[in-house]
């Protein structure tokens, strides 16, 4: 590990109340072969720094001088592109990479020199962050906003130690072995649960609510500002007493013995929570043996099974789209007594006794605390608890943390004053209150009914928007269908045709005659590829009395959420905004957390007056608001009313004038119009959606389940 005047940032055993981090962190490092850990939580709770901070306390490694690969000079890899390799090595620090969320496929896995590959015919190779992260630490900050495709290349890379580039024929492999550790707001969206399950891994952390342990926390902030160096100094001991397990543990680890007996309770727990796949059987298995490892044991006992099945299950177990990952204590508990336990061979389990190797070193202090973006504290760490290793391997897993701190929609403010007010004779100035039959009292909560499959929702023409699986667009993934030149030193997926072409024509005069090409930067072309775009689908829901009737607000909801469903499949934004009594509210702002707007949608109470224009105008700032943030992505407003407006003077005026505004401004819209069918039908909802130049849906003439299909079959122009 590095010495404490070379160390800079806050110490990892200087972390107070993080333990399941802090061990899931630990195993992985001890045995790559896991597969990495995801780390959700809400923001403040020190994920980042505990993960810049592991990489103080890696052991260094033995590298070959000049190799952009890192290789082992005792055990150089034989596919090397800077091999082969001769002579003694030098020690270098663990490295630590960032992956930013904007990276693109060739800064991740590299880039080949096509200009030398045509003109000299050799395979020149840029590597790009798998190479540098070999042997060391790869961070995905915000994993979660990371398009799909580049998830899929770092979790293949981690699972099979190696990453491999082709290009147009060319093809270069190199090892890639690094332990991957991804950081995730769920507020911003959840992981699909496919790419869930290909992390080892994962662990939920949220920020104590002990006034105590907060004091510690800051108090040692505040002192590592003050003084670093004096602050690390403290820490030093602890660190490398950490640094010296973690070695012994890697030496330890292929002697670990797991018994059949041990491979049967895994394989027990692991059905009795009815997990997908068996990915999850192997990385409890291989966890449970680190854990055993970094408790100094040969043998896999039950406490090993424990911890590992804390670690590698929750995220494995959602049924639900919407689900949130999660564990439940006793019914692990349950699984763990229920199962075969496992037995130790020679009856004598070697090595430090204790489920959590409480013989070995204690790695944080009295003063420990958060790091040096983040600040965070456990519930059950006391201000002066000391966690020890032997904590790290007993902690308790205290479950998943929701990640929204209130995901209950605020209620507009209701207006319930009777007809008072009213202007007789307006067309749009009609009861929002009365209906004596299924009508959901003021303020009631009707729920939605189970969602189910949406057609596609695809626009027209190829726009130019985020990466997603709903409309086309050129993006950096999908087909070839054209070239373009290269701006500067752009990088990119080369068009190896089109390059040629753009060369030939100067080979004369460039002197070449023999074999090859002479290519030079100007003649480079970059493929042009159609994929998918992601959009912003923003629900504008009209929740007045008028909307109350029961049977009618739970097909719009279940309508609303099947559409959520597909948005969430197809990697969009989605927002909503409500409107009823004397206000519109935005309940949720554009976001990718779709679970968050299913949630808010569900918790949305109907009553009072129709604030039609109101509503319309909120829609029109929210998209001005969102076309700034993301100006790519194109918006698709559904808006779910009867067309009544009852609130202000002029209210159905004031809302046409609105809406009016909105179609000047291109808006594409998708009016669903929930008038009943029973008695004098007034079409509101119809001259509405032509002041929109909006495409115009009758809920009463189509079933919830048809109105899904009729909204996504929609060309948006």
């Amino acid at each position: 590990m590095r010495s404490a005047s070379a160390s800079t940032g806050f110490p990892f055993t200087a972390v107070v109340g993080m333990e399941d981090l802090q061990l899931a962190l630990i195993l992985a490092a001890i045995s790559p072969a896991i597969g990495g850990v995801l780390i959700r939580g809400e923001k403040g709770t020190a994920k980042s720094t505990a993960v810049r901070a592991l990489t103080e306390i890696l052991p260094p490694v033995d590298v070959v001088p000049g190799c952009r690969f890192s290789c082992d000079p005792d055990r150089p890899d034989a596919d090397c592109p800077d091999g082969p390799h001769t002579g003694e090595g030098t020690v270098r620090a663990a490295r630590l990479v960032e992956l930013p969320v904007g990276a693109t496929e060739d800064r991740v896995l590299g880039s080949l020199h096509l200009e030398k590959a045509l003109a000299e015919g050799v395979t020149a190779y840029e590597p790009g962050l798998l190479a540098a992260a070999h042997r060391g630490l790869l961070y995905v900050d915000e994993v979660n906003l990371l398009h799909d495709h580049l998830v899929d290349v770092l979790l293949d890379a981690a699972a099979m130690g190696r990453a491999t580039v082709e290009r147009d024929g060319v093809s270069v492999t190199h090892p890639a072995r690094f332990v991957l550790v991804g950081t995730m707001n769920p507020e911003e969206g959840e992981l699909r649960p496919q790419l869930l399950d290909r992390f080892g891994l994962t662990v939920d952390v949220v920020a104590s609510r002990d006034p105590a342990v907060r004091v510690e926390v800051m108090r040692a902030r505040l002192g590592y500002e003050a003084d670093p160096p004096a602050f690390i100094a403290r820490y030093d001991g602890r660190q490398r007493e950490l640094a010296e397990r973690i070695v012994k543990a890697r030496d330890l680890l292929t002697e670990v013995i797991l018994t059949d007996a041990a491979l049967r309770q895994i394989a027990e727990i692991c059905a009795s929570f009815d997990v997908d796949g068996m990915r999850a059987d192997l990385v409890t298995a291989r966890t449970a043996v680190a854990h055993a490892a970094w408790s100094g044991r040969t043998v896999v006992e039950v406490e090993d099974v424990r911890a590992a099945a804390k670690l590698a299950l929750p995220h494995r177990k959602r049924r639900n789209p919407f689900d949130a990952p999660g564990l439940d204590d006793q019914q692990l508990e349950e699984a763990i007594n229920n199962s075969t336990p496992p037995e130790d061979p020679d009856d004598d389990p070697p090595g430090p006794g204790g489920p959590g190797g409480s013989d070995g070193p204690a790695p944080s202090g009295a003063d420990a605390a958060s790091g040096t973006d983040d600040a965070s504290g456990a519930d059950d760490a006391g201000p002066a608890g000391e966690p020890s290793a032997g904590d790290w391997g007993d902690s308790a897993y205290r479950g998943p943390a929701d990640g929204c701190p209130n995901d209950r929609a605020p209620s507009p403010e209701r207006d319930v004053a009777g007809s008072a007010g009213r202007r007789p004779g307006s067309a749009g100035d009609v009861s929002a209150d009365a209906d004596s039959d299924g009508v959901a009292p003021v303020g009631e909560v009707v729920g939605s009914s189970a969602p189910y499959k949406a057609r596609l929702l695809s626009v027209q023409g190829a726009g130019a928007g985020v990466a997603g699986r709903r409309s086309r667009a050129i993006t950096e993934v999908g087909r070839v269908v054209g070239d373009r030149a290269r701006v500067g030193r752009e990088s990119g997926r080369v068009h190896l045709l089109g390059t040629m072409r753009s060369a030939a024509p100067y080979q004369r005069a460039r002197g070449r005659s023999g074999p090859g090409l002479a290519v030079r930067p100007s003649d480079v072309r970059l493929a042009v590829r159609e994929g998918r775009e992601g959009n912003l689908v923003l629900f504008c829901v009209d929740a007045s009395g008028s909307m109350g009737t029961k049977k009618r607000m739970g097909e719009v909801k279940t309508a609303i959420v099947s559409l959520l469903l597909d948005a969430y499949q197809r990697r969009d934004t989605v927002g909503l905004v409500t409107f009823a009594g004397a206000a519109a509210t935005v309940a949720l702002p554009p976001t990718g957390s779709v679970e968050t707007a299913v949630r808010r949608l569900e918790s949305l109470p109907t009553g009072g007056r129709t604030p039609l224009a109101e509503g319309l105008l909120q829609v029109a700032e929210v998209l001005r608001i969102a076309a700034i943030r993301d100006p790519r992505r194109r918006p698709l407003l559904v808006l779910v009313t009867d067309g009544r407006a009852t609130h202000g003077d002029n209210a159905f005026a004031r809302a046409r004038q609105s809406a009016g505004w909105l179609a000047e401004r291109g808006i594409a819209t998708v009016v669903v119009d929930c008038e009943p069918h029973r008695g004098v039908r007034l079409g509101l909802a119809g001259e509405l959606a032509a002041d929109l130049g909006a495409e115009y849906l009758d809920l009463g003439d189509v079933a919830a389940g048809n109105l899904v299909r009729t909204v996504t079959e929609r060309k948006v122009a």
